[in-house]
């Protein structure tokens, strides 16, 4: 019984020796004054230091642990890395295939190809029974397309390999495409377009977009209620048969097998696998200009913020001046960064704000900058980030700036190799966009070579003040001074975001 539990632990005090029970006795009474009277517990004494007398060990060096690398005769291309330290094993696909390569009149079916390969099931076992054969073994198997590959990926037990590497080969190689499921995404799809107006800053990332590649680029275009509708479940076969081959495939796996084995697995799952159907043609790739410049608004009266993105096409990863680029957006960002500094802490313009030379693996990116400001500041805002963006372009970098922007790219570079997994998806990644197995270390180099010099001549080279496309989400008619004072010609472009209706409606 309750009350009696006590009553045991006084029997247990008087089964121990007398000097332990005072002792204890004497201990339970001084914590109990100490609580009372507030004494502090002992701690040992620390003398606290300057943070410019600490010092910390050099960063590991980053290195890519043992791999092989091996084709199949049917050309699907295996990466195997073994990593014993957890008895897990995961894995992924990637598929040469993406969004921008679906027919502009049907914007949507890369998507709903990518996620009904996984949640229609396969010809062997329908969703439900996929599911339950996965939660049984505590494993996942997940597929997407996104707008420059497709992807299945999955993770396992150790024990449990073989059959979760069965079943990812089935929703790979065998999808059924069920038709409930397809309308199913489509449903979910035509929701997202309702919903699309109702966040100021993925309208703003959307726009600017559009501004930058053109509305009917691969790169910026939307799925709308009419190239929905124009999605059939024959489209999404034909789609998933031209995109997912043997021989557009990268397979690596990771984790706590015995290579031997694993080898044996892939050739009994993977080996047979022939594609079938007409080969998606994705040489060459989508062509890709800058679109408009200027200033443009999105008219939203009830808003008492503005959304705010400036800045023009960018550029690849492997332009030669890449690493100058990625030391000046630490210079312009975070907390220690000029933007921060500047428009944020001095100025109080903005809630956030930020500016980025994001580019991508094999086609031009962004610089966009931009954040959230009051209605009343957004000009202000405006001008003090495109301020910033001229001074990076005109004034060379400290010393004391250019050091802390190299170690905070270099230490974010170790960061992305803390587990055999994550290397391996840059092994995958970088010979799926064709560069060199060493990427990763020359671009470290070239980080711990770049002077100021490089960075003011990356930032006069990559940045044009005279490109830029500054758009406004916000309520135009709190904005004071006008957006026009922006512009040397006055004009600014209204942009309509009024949806278009479904076909029929």
């Amino acid at each position: 019984m309750l009350h009696n539990r006590p009553n045991a632990h006084v029997s247990r005090l008087r089964r121990l020796p007398r000097r332990w029970v005072s002792m204890a006795i004497l201990a339970l009474l001084g914590a109990g004054l100490g609580l009372l009277l507030g004494w502090p517990a002992p701690a040992n004494a620390l003398t606290p230091r300057h943070f410019d007398e600490l010092s910390f060990p050099d960063l590991p060096q980053v290195q890519v642990p043992d791999f092989e690398r091996y084709p199949l005769a049917n050309g699907l291309v295996v990466y195997l890395m073994e990593d014993h330290e957890l008895p897990l094993v995961s894995g992924s696909a990637t598929f040469r295939t993406g969004s921008r390569f679906e027919p502009a009149d049907q914007v949507g079916l890369a998507g709903i190809t990518g996620e009904a390969m996984r949640l229609g099931g396969t010809v062997t076992l329908d969703s439900d029974a996929l599911n339950e054969a996965l939660e049984q073994r505590a494993a996942s198997i997940e597929t997407s397309f996104d707008v420059a590959a497709g992807s299945a990926s999955f993770s396992a037990l150790s024990e449990d390999t073989e059959d979760i590497l069965a079943l990812f080969a089935d929703v790979i190689q065998r999808p059924a495409f069920a038709q409930d499921k397809i309308d199913f995404l489509k449903r979910q799809t035509s929701g997202g377009i309702a919903r699309r107006n109702d966040n100021p800053d993925s309208i703003a990332s959307r726009e600017f977009r559009k501004r930058i590649y053109g509305a009917d680029s691969p790169y910026a275009r939307t799925v709308e209620y009419a190239t929905l509708a124009a999605i059939d479940r024959q489209d999404v076969v034909n789609f998933y048969q031209a995109s997912v081959r043997p021989d557009r495939t990268i397979l690596g796996i990771v984790g706590d097998f015995d290579r031997t084995a694993m080898k044996r697995l892939i050739d009994q799952y993977f080996g047979p696998w022939q594609g079938s159907g007409e080969a998606l043609a994705v040489t060459p790739l989508p062509d890709v200009a800058q679109a408009d410049s200027g200033v443009f608004v999105v008219d939203q009266p009830q808003m008492t913020q503005s959304s705010v993105q400036i800045g023009h096409l960018g550029g690849q990863v492997n332009y030669p001046d890449h690493a100058a680029l990625s030391v000046m957006n630490e210079v312009l960002n975070g907390f220690s960064g000029r933007l921060f500094n500047e428009v944020r802490s001095r100025q109080g313009l903005a809630y956030s704000v930020y500016a980025f030379w994001s580019p991508r693996f094999d086609h031009p990116g962004l610089f966009v900058g931009g954040g959230q400001t009051r209605t009343e500041t957004t000009v202000p805002f405006v001008q003090s980030v495109k301020a910033e963006i001229n001074r990076i372009r005109q004034e060379p970098i400290t010393a004391a700036e250019l050091a802390q922007a190299q170690d905070s790219v270099l230490n974010s570079f170790v960061f992305n190799f803390q587990s055999p997994g994550q290397a391996l998806n840059r092994l995958i990644r970088d010979e799926y966009y064709g560069y060199p197995a060493d990427f990763i270390f020359q671009f470290q180099a070239q980080v711990n070579a770049t002077t100021a010099e490089d960075v003011i001549a990356a930032a006069q080279a990559r940045l044009d003040p005279e490109k830029l496309v500054v758009l406004v989400v916000g309520n135009q008619s709190g904005i004071s001074p006008d957006l026009s004072t922006l512009t040397p010609n006055g004009q600014v472009t209204a942009i309509d975001i009024t949806i278009p209706p479904p076909p029929g409606a």
